[in-house]
Formats: structure tokens, C-alpha cells, sequence
């Protein structure tokens, strides 16, 4: 973990080689500042069919660490919007959800 899923509006859904920098990004921001192992970390792209509010929605799934705090979360998610800006050319609503170890339960 982390998961990032974002969910960008089918008919603006930018062309493969922007959402393979975009992963890159996303990729590295995951490595860097959150310090994820790279078999960890999933980036996701959802087509949606949008109704209102930001041009694009991006939700970041992670496991709490004691070392992902309030300073490094708000690095990660300035990296991630800048990202998307200049990757895609969209703006994002970006929300965080942490979760326990003990409250994960995964397979594969």
C-alpha cells in the first residue's frame, strides 16, 4: 500500500503517454516521501462520467506508518497536485485515508 486511484472524466481522459508520466510521478512521490516499497504501490485510472466539482478526483489509500505525518502527507499531496497539473492538465481534489495495520486485510 498506497493505493492511488484517479478519477478523471471520460471525455477528458488524457492520452496513454501523459497517464505513463503521471504513473511515473505518482510513482516516485510513493517511493520518495511516502517510502513505499515499490511492489506496494498501485496507481489506478477510473473513466467517470462526471457530474460536478473538480475536473478530477484523486484518492490516495495508505497504510499508517509513524513516519507519514501531517508534514509528509501535506508534502505528498502538493507533489501529487503538481503532478496531475502538469502531467494531465487537470485540477484534483485529493483526499487521504490512512489505515492501521492491524485493519488491512489483504491478499495478493
Amino acid at each position: 500500500m498506497p493505493n492511488v486511484t484517479i478519477y478523471i472524466p471520460a471525455d477528458r481522459m488524457p492520452p496513454d503517454e501523459a497517464l505513463a508520466g503521471l504513473t511515473e510521478q505518482c510513482t516516485e512521490l510513493c517511493e520518495g516521501i511516502l517510502q513505499a516499497a515499490l511492489p506496494n504501490v498501485h496507481i489506478i485510472y477510473v473513466a467517470v462520467w462526471h457530474g460536478r466539482g473538480h475536473p478530477a478526483f484523486a484518492e490516495i489509500q495508505y497504510r499508517l506508518e509513524p513516519f507519514r505525518t501531517l508534514p509528509v502527507m501535506e508534502r505528498f499531496m502538493e507533489g501529487l497536485d503538481e503532478a496531475i497539473r502538469r502531467k494531465i492538465g487537470l485540477t484534483a481534489r485529493i483526499r487521504c485515508f490512512g489505515y492501521d495495520a492491524s485493519s488491512i486485510h489483504a491478499r495478493n
